[in-house]
């Protein structure tokens, strides 16, 4: 089966999340949205990597969630426990980076996501090294073993597929 699955960077500034998610809720009728914080995110192949698991997961029947987006946020932290992925890459209200991944959605979704999210910046889905280093305990030599934080970020995510 074939996904469309779209990602971009938004830089925003969440004064009411209820708000923000009935908002969301109503642009993302039969398909998947899921917002998540940019800052935990290693790059645009990291998130596409952690979708494609996510719905992987899904068609083996080995989904940690019960719903798709938080399969993607669960995949992207690589964490089995949803508080924990939650809790690393889970909006906040006040200024943010969000990245946020689609799938199966309109072709126009990432219009109708700056009405709700201010200005993309996919500049925003660049991985901050120092940063990632930090959220995930990450060494230099494990990021160096890898080939950089990007590579080890999918790595991890894959390893999630290994525990299940």
């Amino acid at each position: 089966m074939e996904y469309n699955i779209q990602i971009a960077g938004f830089s925003s500034n969440i004064e009411d999340f209820g708000k923000l998610m009935s908002n969301i809720n109503k642009i993302s009728k039969n398909c998947t949205v899921q917002l998540l914080n940019a800052d935990g995110i290693a790059g645009r192949e990291h998130i596409l990597h952690a979708a494609v698991h996510a719905i992987k997961a899904f068609e083996r029947n080995e989904n940690i969630a019960k719903d798709l987006g938080l399969e993607i946020c669960v995949r992207a932290s690589a964490q089995r426990q949803i508080s924990k992925a939650l809790s690393i890459l889970g909006l906040k209200e006040g200024k943010m980076n969000i990245c946020a991944v689609v799938v199966d959605c309109s072709k126009n979704i990432m219009e109708e996501l700056e009405t709700v999210l201010d200005k993309r910046d996919d500049n925003i889905l660049n991985p901050d090294k120092t940063l990632l280093k930090g959220i995930y305990n990450i060494s230099e030599g494990e990021i160096k073993t890898a080939g950089g934080i990007s590579n080890l970020m999918i790595e991890k995510t894959t390893l999630l597929i290994l525990e299940t």
